[in-house]
């Protein structure tokens, strides 16, 4: 499992989604993005179907994700 909490662009609160990793400021969880890419969605796609999110937070967690599989 993937350590969120050194990455800006997301956040996790009891309050939202059940405390699930969301895209900063938003409703969306971080899942969200790695399910839809699985499925054979591009980031722009996703981009179009999330408009909540930024192609920057995009960005930070792909980045994020490769760096911490590097270290794993």
């Amino acid at each position: 499992m993937l350590d969120w909490t050194t990455c800006q662009a997301v956040e996790n609160d009891p309050a939202k989604v059940s405390g699930a990793w969301v895209f900063r400021g938003t409703r969306i969880p971080v899942a969200s993005l790695f399910e839809n890419i699985e499925g054979g969605a591009t980031v722009e796609q996703f981009l179009q179907w999330f408009p909540g999110v930024s192609r920057a937070q995009v960005d930070a967690v792909l980045e994020h994700a490769a760096r911490s599989a590097q270290a794993a």
